[in-house]
């Protein structure tokens, strides 16, 4: 698979088989990683890779606090901004309409929430999760060289046959997460990543994206 076939077939993926996914793969895909931009070399990620037993209790876990209501923990940062305006706001409804339709749940549905919520802290049945962090001295900068990370660990994992769904969602459960993994508080959570291979028959969905000529401008050429 060519980086352009990777791109192009990657996709959050929220519906993974059991099927588990090989270590000796992940260490491929992590130790090329490595290799990722970072901006003086700092290499800021920090990431733990979950699987089997603890992985199992995470969810059991994470699974509890959404099926009890909780509303989670302090979020230590903004997910979106608080006030979001067209065209960003018209591209956010549409993906998130087609989230709930591929995933079954009514909009209009008054267990939304609490549904949408245990359907993440599932991890969407994956086998492996991985939780990148960052040091807290760590500055915007070194945030983008960490979301460079994490893109090129899903591109790497498309090319080994394998998808994946980056989910913020699992800072709402930070220490819970810490606790199983034993991150200490020098660190700070910035998304979650679950890993495997998608189950079949469910249902695809690829959200759509603006027209090249909405968000690229060219200037001398």
């Amino acid at each position: 698979m060519d980086v352009y076939e990777a791109v192009e077939g990657r996709r959050a993926v929220r519906a993974f088989s059991d099927e588990p996914v090989p270590r000796e793969v992940l260490e491929r895909v992590l130790t090329a990683a490595t290799r990722a931009p970072s901006s003086g070399n700092l290499q800021p990620w920090r990431a733990y890779v979950l699987a089997g037993e603890p992985l199992a209790e995470l969810k059991r876990r994470a699974t509890a606090r959404a099926l009890a209501g909780d509303p989670g923990d302090e979020r230590e940062y903004p997910m979106y901004p608080a006030e979001l305006a067209s065209p960003y706001l018209d591209r956010f409804a549409a993906a998130a309409a087609q989230r709930y339709e591929a995933l079954g749940i009514e909009r209009d549905d008054p267990d939304r929430p609490r549904k949408i919520a245990v359907l993440n802290s599932e991890a969407f049945g994956a086998p492996v999760v991985l939780f990148c962090y960052l040091d807290r001295a760590m500055g915007p900068g070194q945030w983008a060289d960490a979301g460079m990370y994490v893109q090129t660990v899903m591109l790497l994992l498309r090319a080994e046959g394998l998808h994946s769904c980056p989910q913020v969602m699992w800072t709402m459960y930070r220490e819970t997460v810490g606790q199983v993994v034993g991150a200490d508080d020098g660190l700070v959570l910035l998304c979650g990543v679950s890993v495997g291979f998608e189950k079949e028959g469910s249902p695809p969905l690829r959200t759509g994206r603006a027209d090249m000529a909405e968000t690229v401008s060219f200037i001398g050429m």
